[in-house]
C-alpha cells in the first residue's frame, strides 16, 4: 500500500524513518513524491584533457602508481592516488575512506565521477565517487539529486526511491481523468513519477514534469474554486448599505482618491450591499493607498451597525494601522471608538477592552493575531481586515465566524503578483487591483554597485546617520554556508560592527529569532535606539520606518525581482529623500539587464510581470500556507502556459461536473480533499 509507514520500506526502519520525517516524508507514497532538486548527467565519459574549468565530470581512469596512504591525526587518513586515461593525469584525494586502501589496484580501471578542480595546470578530485569498470555503476545514466537533510546521503534516498519503485510501482493510479491525460498529451502518473525520479532521456522527463505539474496545478486550482463556489452560494444576513461615516471620511481628507482606490471602493460596496459575504483581496504596491480603502469598507460596518476588526502580522504594524485610524475618525471628526488589542497589553487593560467588545461599546479593533484568541468576543462582528502575513483559509475563517455569524473578509497584500498567477494562488477570493500611485509620492533613487564599491555605499550610509536617518543592510544569509559564498547577516554584523560602523549602534534581525526578539529589535529601530538594521529579508513585509532612508541589498543577483521592488518599498516613506543601493556581484548580462529594470520602473505590477518572465512561476508560490510547497512549484512549474491551461480546464470541469461524479473523478476528488483537509470542501 502506498499509505504504509515509511519504516516498513525495505532498508528503512525506526532510526532512517526519523531522518526521513524531516523532510516531509512519512509514507511511501511521501517519498514516491519527493522529487529530485535537479539531476546530474553521468552519460558522457569526458577525457581529462577536455577539463579546462572546474566542475562535475564522470571520467573513465587507470591507477598509475600504488595509492599512498597516510594518518595525519588520530582521527583523519587521507589517500592520494594518481590515475590516467591516454590524454592526461589526475590525482584523487579522499579523506577518511580507509575501506578503499586495498580497492584501488595499480592498474584497474575505474569509473570516477566528482568536482574536478585546476591548480598550476593540474587537476584533482576530492572524494570523488569511484567504483571498478565493470560493476553495473551509475556510470552512462542521468542521476537525481534530492535535498538532503542532517545524517541522510543522497545515495541513500536514491536507493530507497529504487525500491519503494521496485516494489510500489503497480499500485501508482492516476490521479486525472483518462479523457484530461489524453486530451492534453500527458502520460499516466506511474510513468511521471518513475521519469521525474530517473529520467532516460530529456523527452520523457520533460513530458514526465508536465504531468506532475498539470496534476499538482489541477488539484490545487479545483480546490480554491469549489471553496470560493461554496462561500459565494451562502447567503449572508450581514449586509452592510450605510455609507454615510464613509462619505464623510472623504470628503474630509486633504487629498482626492486616484481612479483606481475609487474604483475598488465600488467593488467593496457592491459585495457589502449584496446578501452575499464578502471574500476580497485588495492588491497594491506599498504607497499605493490600501489602507485608506480599508478604513472606508470599516466604516461602512460601523455605520451599518456592526463592529470591524484589521490584523496585522506584528505589533508595530497594528500600532502604526491604529494610529492611522485614528487620524481618519479625528480628521472626519466621527464619534467612533477604537481600540488595539496585541500580545504586549496589560492584563488589566486587556480584560477591559475584551469587556467593551463583548458589550458593543468598542466599533474598530486593531490588533495582531491576538484578535483570534478563544477568549477574544464581539457583539456583532460584521467586517473582518486582515494582512496578507496571516492569510485567512476558510479554517480561520470560521474561528472568527464563531465570534460572529459568518464576517465579511477583506485581505489586503503589498505583493504584485501577474495577473496570470493571481488566479492560481488566491482562486478562492475576488480579486481587486489599486495598480496607480498617488501623485507627488517621492521616486526611491534605484543605484546598481558591484562588490569593490560597497566600501563607498557604507560611507554613503554613514553620511546619512550622521544626518539623523536610519538605514538597512539586507543579506541573504543567516549563517555562513559551505556550499554558497554568500554574505550572511550574522557575519556582517561581526564585521561591520568592527569596522565601518563601529562607532554605531546596530542591530540584527533575522528568521531564527523568535517572534518577541524580532519586535524588540525593530522597536528599537522604530524608535531611532538602532541606526543600521542588518537584516534578513524578514524585513520585506509589515516594518514601517519612516526615518530609514538607505536599503542596501548585499547579492542583489540571489533574490527575484518582486522582492526586490518589496524590500525597496521599505525606504521611501517618509519626507527625505530616500535610497535603494543593490549590490550586483554576478558579470552576467542576464543579471545586469534583471537589475536594470528596478531602475527603469517602481510600478510593482510590471515588475513582477518581468520576473515571471525571467524566473518562472515558482517565486510567486509559497505566499500561501496550503497548495503546493515553493520548493515543489520551482522545481515542477516552470511553464505559465501550463497555470494558465489548468485554469481553464477547471473552470470547464466546475462549470460541466461541479461535484466531480464518476469514478473517473474519484482520485482526483480525493487529492483534493486530502490536501484542503483543514479547509471546508463540499462535494455534493
Amino acid at each position: 500500500m502506498l499509505d504504509a509507514d515509511i519504516q516498513y520500506l525495505k532498508g528503512v526502519g525506526p532510526n532512517r524513518a526519523l531522518k526521513l520525517h524531516k523532510l516531509d516524508i512519512f509514507t511511501v507514497s511521501d517519498l514516491l513524491n519527493y522529487f529530485p532538486v535537479k539531476y546530474e548527467d553521468r552519460r558522457t565519459v569526458k577525457n581529462i584533457n577536455e577539463i579546462c574549468e572546474q566542475g562535475k565530470y564522470l571520467l573513465k581512469v587507470r591507477i598509475f602508481e600504488k595509492p599512498k596512504y597516510s594518518r595525519i591525526k588520530k582521527n583523519m587518513s587521507i589517500i592520494k592516488a594518481i590515475c590516467k586515461d591516454d590524454t592526461g593525469f589526475i590525482t584523487l584525494t579522499f579523506f577518511n575512506q580507509d575501506f578503499l586502501k586495498d580497492k584501488l589496484i595499480v592498474g584497474e580501471y575505474y569509473y570516477v565521477f566528482g568536482n574536478v578542480k585546476i591548480a598550476y595546470g593540474k587537476l584533482e578530485s576530492t572524494n570523488p565517487e569511484i567504483e571498478f569498470i565493470n560493476k553495473d555503476w551509475k556510470a552512462g545514466k542521468i542521476m537525481p539529486v534530492y535535498g538532503l537533510t542532517y545524517g541522510l546521503s543522497n545515495n541513500e534516498i536514491t536507493k530507497l526511491v529504487k525500491t519503494a519503485l521496485e516494489t510500489y510501482y503497480d499500485e501508482i493510479q492516476n490521479v486525472l481523468p483518462d479523457e484530461i491525460i489524453k486530451k492534453y498529451g500527458l502520460i499516466s502518473k506511474k510513468a511521471a513519477v518513475k521519469a521525474l525520479h530517473f529520467p532516460s532521456d530529456n523527452k520523457k522527463y520533460t513530458l514526465a514534469k508536465r504531468t506532475i505539474a498539470f496534476e499538482k496545478l489541477l488539484i490545487m486550482q479545483l480546490g480554491l474554486f469549489t471553496i470560493k463556489n461554496n462561500l459565494t452560494n451562502e447567503l449572508n444576513e450581514i449586509v452592510l448599505r450605510n455609507t454615510e461615516l464613509s462619505e464623510k471620511l472623504l470628503s474630509s481628507i486633504p487629498y482626492k482618491l486616484t481612479k483606481a482606490q475609487l474604483k475598488v471602493i465600488e467593488e467593496i460596496k457592491e459585495d457589502l450591499k449584496s446578501q452575499k459575504t464578502m471574500n476580497r483581496l485588495v492588491q497594491g504596491d506599498v504607497g499605493s493607498g490600501k489602507t485608506v480603502v480599508a478604513v472606508y469598507a470599516m466604516l461602512m460596518a460601523v455605520g451599518s451597525g456592526y463592529q470591524s476588526s484589521m490584523m496585522a502580522p506584528t505589533e508595530i504594524l497594528a500600532l502604526q494601522h491604529y494610529d492611522t485610524i485614528k487620524e481618519y475618525i479625528k480628521i472626519a471628526g466621527l464619534d467612533v471608538k477604537a481600540e488595539i488589542l496585541t500580545g504586549s497589553t496589560k492584563p488589566k487593560e486587556k480584560q477591559e477592552i475584551l469587556d467593551k467588545l463583548k458589550g458593543g461599546e468598542i466599533d474598530i479593533i486593531v490588533g495582531t493575531h491576538a484578535l483570534i484568541e478563544e477568549n477574544v468576543e464581539f457583539k456583532n462582528i460584521g467586517l473582518v481586515v486582515t494582512d496578507e502575513q496571516h492569510r485567512f483559509g476558510v479554517r480561520q475563517r470560521a474561528r472568527l465566524s464563531n465570534k460572529g455569524k459568518n464576517p465579511h473578509i477583506l485581505i489586503m497584500t503589498a505583493t504584485p503578483i501577474p495577473r496570470t498567477l493571481a488566479l492560481m494562488i488566491y482562486g478562492d477570493l475576488d480579486i481587486s487591483l489599486i495598480d496607480e500611485m498617488p501623485p507627488g509620492r517621492q521616486k526611491v533613487i534605484t543605484s546598481i554597485i558591484s562588490e569593490k564599491e560597497k566600501t563607498k555605499a557604507y560611507d554613503f550610509i554613514k553620511s546619512q546617520v550622521d544626518s539623523g536617518r536610519q538605514a538597512y543592510i539586507v543579506a541573504p544569509l543567516v549563517d555562513e554556508s559551505e556550499n554558497l559564498d554568500l554574505n550572511s547577516a550574522v557575519e556582517i554584523y561581526k564585521e561591520l560592527s568592527t569596522s565601518h560602523f563601529s562607532g554605531y549602534k546596530l542591530g540584527l534581525l533575522h528568521g531564527k529569532m523568535s517572534n518577541s526578539e524580532k519586535e524588540e529589535i525593530i522597536n528599537k529601530f522604530y524608535r531611532g535606539k538602532i541606526n543600521v538594521l542588518i537584516s534578513t529579508t524578514v524585513v520585506e513585509v509589515g516594518v514601517n520606518v519612516p526615518n530609514a532612508v538607505v536599503m542596501l541589498i548585499l547579492n542583489a543577483e540571489r533574490f527575484g525581482l518582486a522582492q526586490l521592488h518589496q524590500l525597496r518599498g521599505r525606504v521611501g516613506r517618509g519626507k527625505c529623500q530616500s535610497y535603494c543601493i543593490l549590490v550586483n556581484e554576478s558579470k552576467s548580462k542576464k543579471s545586469k539587464d534583471r537589475m536594470n529594470i528596478l531602475k527603469r520602473t517602481d510600478n510593482g505590477f510590471i515588475i513582477a510581470e518581468e520576473d515571471l518572465k525571467i524566473r518562472g512561476p515558482g517565486d510567486f508560490f509559497g505566499v500561501r500556507q496550503h497548495g503546493l510547497s515553493k520548493l515543489e512549484i520551482q522545481n515542477i512549474v516552470n511553464n505559465v502556459e501550463t497555470v494558465q491551461e489548468v485554469q481553464l480546464l477547471s473552470k470547464r470541469i466546475l462549470s460541466e461536473n461541479p461535484y466531480l461524479k464518476g469514478s473517473d473523478y474519484q482520485n482526483l476528488k480525493m487529492e483534493i480533499m486530502n490536501l484542503f483537509k483543514d479547509e471546508t470542501i463540499v462535494f455534493n
